[in-house]
């Protein structure tokens, strides 16, 4: 069974930073891309950020490009999120997500089985 459980979301004013971390559970974690993604009332999910399986590569939506930071600590089968120079509009409720086996940072929702629960970021301006 794979759980994934994100913590770190909170009430931040604009500017401010947030962490997201997201704890997998067992070996699901390992060999597996991760990737966080996020849903604002009213719209559709979004891809946000994902990494490789190694880490070594990573990808990340345009509007978040240069403020977000994805990273992974296999060891201690932990995907994180760090979220500077926040925006009103990045406010939604986050995800992450277990992507495919030796895979790439995929952008694309239908290729992440699992997914947890959500944490809220809201982003006061």
């Amino acid at each position: 069974q794979v759980q994934l459980v994100e913590s770190g979301g909170g009430l931040v004013q604009a500017g401010g930073s947030l962490r997201l971390s997201c704890a997998a559970s067992g070996r699901t974690f390992t060999n597996y891309a991760m990737g966080w993604f996020r849903q604002a009332p009213g719209k559709e999910r979004e891809f946000v950020a994902a990494a490789s399986w190694s880490g070594g590569s990573t990808s990340y939506t345009d509007s978040v490009k240069g403020r977000f930071t994805i990273s992974r600590d296999n060891a201690e089968n932990t995907i994180y999120l760090q979220m500077n120079r926040l925006k009103p509009e990045d406010t939604a409720v986050y995800y992450c997500a277990r992507g495919s086996r030796l895979a790439g940072p995929s952008q694309t929702p239908s290729e992440y089985a699992y997914w947890g629960r959500g944490t809220q970021v809201t982003v006061s301006s």
